[in-house]
């Protein structure tokens, strides 16, 4: 096979750090992984932990490019690893493969998501990202507004709101113009 990324390389049979099957190209050092091999691997390998020891020579590389799919030649969906990183890693669902360009599974090991490979790409994990990354929009959002230490502050106090048996009355005394009358 052709390598996806660089189209100047071969996809030669290898294994990530000898422990399951990839392709990895010739020319760029990128990865094909077949999902069913990692997740056939880790059902044969459940208590094998990646080494925390992360050496990157480099920085992973994240192309930006669509890529298609070595195997069947259709477009690949990109899929975040995480909330609090931007980096992207390329799926074919066709055939259930991922993309890894040079570096990329480094990253995955320093974000501790190795073993999690085949999560990264569910909806569920998706989904889970883009509800962390609004989150944390907003929090950006509110800190710009009032402040590092009134947020600190403001956020403390609604956690306390929120835990308090008679919350509701406290916020209508908050909210009400002048809580010590009884006009509106």
């Amino acid at each position: 096979m052709k390598c996806t990324s660089c189209k100047q390389g071969i996809l030669n049979p290898s294994f990530i750090e000898g422990q399951f099957r990839a392709h990895t190209c010739s020319a760029c050092e990128g990865n094909w992984i077949l999902i069913e091999d990692f997740v056939a691997w880790k059902d044969r390998n459940p208590d094998y932990q990646f080494s925390d020891e992360i050496s990157f020579e480099q920085e992973a590389s994240d192309t930006k490019k669509a890529l298609l799919c070595p195997v069947t030649g259709t477009i690949m969906n990109k899929f975040r690893i995480s909330a609090q990183n931007d980096h992207r890693v390329d799926y074919s669902a066709a055939v259930g493969g991922l993309w890894l360009d040079r570096c990329e599974w480094e990253l995955l090991k320093a974000e501790g998501l190795a073993g999690t490979l085949n999560a990264v790409v569910t909806r569920q994990w998706q989904q889970q990202i883009r509800e962390q990354s609004t989150k944390q929009n907003f929090s950006d959002i509110y800190k710009d507004k009032f402040g590092d230490e009134n947020y600190a502050k403001v956020k403390a106090f609604r956690e306390w709101l929120q835990q308090h048996p008679q919350k509701a009355d406290l916020r209508a005394y908050l909210l009400a113009d002048d809580p010590y009358s009884a006009e509106k």
